[in-house]
């Protein structure tokens, strides 16, 4: 292939790649037609060719006969009449013998073929050397008509002559039809395994440029900025590849934009925070004095609302993290069991804090995913039902395989979810409604996050109906699935 690269340099643009690639392909199939055309119009002059040498023969051997028949006749008559007009039609009739002899004796004749007519042709000329022979004397007749009866007997070998010629002709015909349709037939078993093979070395050299901007869009897709995209090829797929290198560029510029805005509005809320904080405290240690049971009231709130605030800040800093990390999956095999229960087992404190009860249910099961991702989707989803599941209360955590999918069930004994709010539930920020324990504290985008890392590895997660408390189900392909915008 790399040689093939080396000689065959990419035309300017995508579609005269294309059809350089079709023209090379169609040159052994365009040389194996040229051949059988060839070939079919050779075949067609042989056929000619022997029609014409089977006609001749015919007509020169019947032309022969004629004049055996014409010979004999009057060589009788000469044997009793000594009449100088038949002797010149006999001398006439010899010379047209021996023109169309001759004649006969230049076609291709085998050796059984050439030695009757010679044989013909010998007994014809001791025949006129006895007829003419000087002095001129009375001629025998029965020494005649032996002679003209030998000539008369090899006439009809000399007539099977244009048969003989006709079937030799027929047969070498059909000797040469098989061996062209041999021919051929190999012909085209060869020139198609060489277009087929002429076609699937030229397949990589086509995807290639398509592989550059397969891997191009792939980058961008996986937020892979860093390195510079160039892609090899015609120079329409160069230019496009130059556009997606600026599309890099900009996107570069807008990612930094968006961290600096964000560090930059870290900062800028942190700092008014924390001289609110540390207000709050210096008040509440009543440094400043001491506060009236109103007061201490007022500083209390203010200490929880900036202890709040600051939490809300962190979590979306740590939600924008999260999004971006669910572009950037690296997967690879993972005991989805061990993965499950250490995650949960994380939640063992909390849950003992609580006087809650974790019962897992996991089978030995191996997934293609992200580990990190996969622990944050399990953490989310069991630190939510810790959260809602009431003091005493029960939380099970399942894994196990089903029809080719790895399942992962949460469930918990507290309220539920209502109906109104399962859509919802996965939105960035949704809370919900205030349960009948009390209202639980949070910033409702730890299961937006489980969403976002779920929809990565190709799964899908969602609230199942029927249950007393809550349950979540995440369903995760067992094998490695790209996201729609990776494989777009």
């Amino acid at each position: 292939m790399g040689a093939i690269r080396g000689l065959l340099p990419y035309p300017r643009s995508f579609l005269g790649l294309l059809l350089c690639c079709f023209t090379f392909v169609a040159l052994p199939l365009v040389a194996a037609l040229a051949y059988s055309a060839w070939s079919t119009e050779r075949l067609a002059e042989q056929s000619r060719n022997a029609v014409f040498s089977a006609s001749q023969a015919a007509r020169a051997s019947r032309s022969l006969v004629n004049r055996i028949a014409s010979i004999d006749r009057l060589a009788q008559q000469l044997a009793v009449l000594q009449d100088p007009s038949v002797l010149a039609d006999y001398e006439r009739v010899h010379k047209t013998f021996r023109t169309v002899a001759d004649e006969l004796s230049l076609l291709p004749l085998e050796g059984a073929q050439l030695s009757a007519l010679a044989r013909t042709v010998e007994q014809e000329r001791a025949l006129h050397e006895l007829i003419t022979a000087e002095p001129r004397r009375r001629l025998a007749v029965p020494e005649v008509a032996a002679m003209t009866g030998e000539i008369s007997d090899n006439a009809y070998e000399v007539l099977a002559i244009s048969y003989l010629v006709a079937d030799r002709e027929v047969a070498r015909l059909r000797a040469d039809a098989e061996a062209v349709q041999l021919r051929l037939g190999l012909l085209i078993v060869l020139s198609t395994a060489l277009a087929l093979g002429i076609a699937l070395a030229l397949t990589r050299y086509i995807a290639r440029p398509i592989s550059g901007l397969d891997a191009a869009i792939r980058q961008l897709g996986s937020a892979d900025l860093s390195r510079p995209i160039t892609v090899r090829g015609p120079e329409d797929l160069r230019t496009l590849g130059e556009r997606l290198d600026w599309l890099r560029t900009r996107l570069s510029a807008v990612e930094l934009e968006k961290n600096r805005f964000l560090r930059h509005l870290s900062h800028e809320l942190k700092t008014p925070l924390t001289a609110l904080r540390e207000g709050a405290e210096l008040l509440n240690d009543e440094v400043a004095g001491p506060l009236a049971p109103p007061q201490r009231q007022v500083v209390s709130i203010m200490r929880q609302n900036s202890v709040k605030l600051q939490r809300l800040i962190e979590d979306l800093l740590d939600y924008q993290r999260a999004v971006h990390a669910a572009s950037s999956l690296s997967p690879r095999p993972v005991r989805l069991d061990s993965l499950v229960a250490e995650a949960a087992g994380a939640h063992q404190l909390a849950m003992q804090a609580k006087g809650q009860r974790l019962v897992l249910e996991l089978e030995k099961l191996s997934v293609e995913a992200d580990p990190e991702k996969l622990r944050s989707i399990v953490d989310n989803l069991v630190g939510n039902a810790v959260k809602f599941t009431p003091a005493g209360g029960t939380v099970a955590v399942s894994a196990q395989a089903r029809e080719g999918l790895a399942v992962i069930d949460v469930i918990d004994s507290g309220p539920g979810v209502p109906q109104d709010e399962r859509d919802a539930i996965f939105n960035s920020f949704f809370r919900g409604r205030a349960k009948a324990s009390g209202r639980v504290e949070g910033t409702g985008l730890g299961l937006a996050i489980a969403r976002e890392f779920t929809e990565a590895h190709g799964g899908r997660i969602k609230v199942v109906p029927g249950t007393q408390g809550a349950h979540f189900q995440v369903t995760l392909p067992r094998k490695a699935a790209r996201r729609i915008a990776e494989a777009a």
